[in-house]
């Protein structure tokens, strides 16, 4: 599905960076800082150009497409909860906006509540909110609804939860995995929090100064990915 081959970029992955990803895998990054897990990601997306190597989705070489022209394969959900919708527009808009993407024209005509039925089976939130009024939570579940709502092959997070409490953490997470599932996703999560790279996620990649040091697939335990770091 996604494969990396001799993958060099500025700064990081000097010594090449080779990886393969199968389809429908959920895979957690973790690592030092500096260690490549961001860079890994945003090389797949296309927010950073290798300066060598290829990268392979499909078969289909991406390696030189830019972030627009990856876009109907690849979504990416940030950090910062804001970085994927519009605080002064409601739930309805922003979900409308994110259907209607590579259609820009179709938006205003979208949002006259064609698509209620819709957005109402993907997510609990009243759609006429303005998104500002939401929780952090709650707007960061708008983004991975907008990230998947055109039906992506691949969903990148990276540190998704990490600006959110740890109840809207633990939320987010569950209902991440959940649509990962449903939507036969490939996702790739990077992630600082341990506990959650024992719990969610078919296989575990470990990474320290360009390198992946650790591949790990199936079950693992907290105690395990602890001692990684040592």
């Amino acid at each position: 599905m996604i494969e990396l081959k001799n993958v060099k970029c500025k700064f990081i992955f000097n010594d090449g960076l080779n990886l393969k990803i199968n389809k429908s895998e959920f895979v957690v990054i973790i690592g030092d800082n500096g260690a490549g897990k961001s860079s890994l990601i945003n090389l797949i997306s296309g927010n950073l150009f290798c300066l060598s190597g290829q990268i392979l989705i499909d078969g289909m070489d991406f390696s030189n497409k830019k972030n627009f022209e990856r876009s109907k394969y690849i979504s990416h959900v940030f950090q910062d909860f804001r970085a994927g919708t519009n605080g002064l527009m409601s739930v309805r808009e922003n979900l409308s906006l994110a259907l209607n993407k590579n259609n820009i024209n179709l938006f205003r005509r979208a949002i006259k509540k064609e698509h209620d039925d819709l957005f109402k089976n993907m997510i609990d939130l009243d759609l006429n909110k303005k998104v500002d009024e939401l929780s952090g939570g709650q707007r960061q579940k708008l983004s991975l609804i907008m990230a998947i709502i055109n039906k992506p092959k691949i969903l990148l997070l990276d540190e998704h939860t990490a600006a959110l409490d740890p109840v809207a953490a633990k939320e987010i997470m569950e209902f991440t995995s959940k649509i990962i599932k449903e939507n036969n996703l490939t996702a790739l999560m990077v992630t600082h929090n341990l506990k959650m790279s024992a719990e969610y996620g078919d296989r575990l990649i470990f990474m320290r100064n360009g390198r992946i040091k650790f591949d790990i697939k199936g079950n693992r335990n907290l105690e395990d990915i602890v001692k990684m770091f040592e």
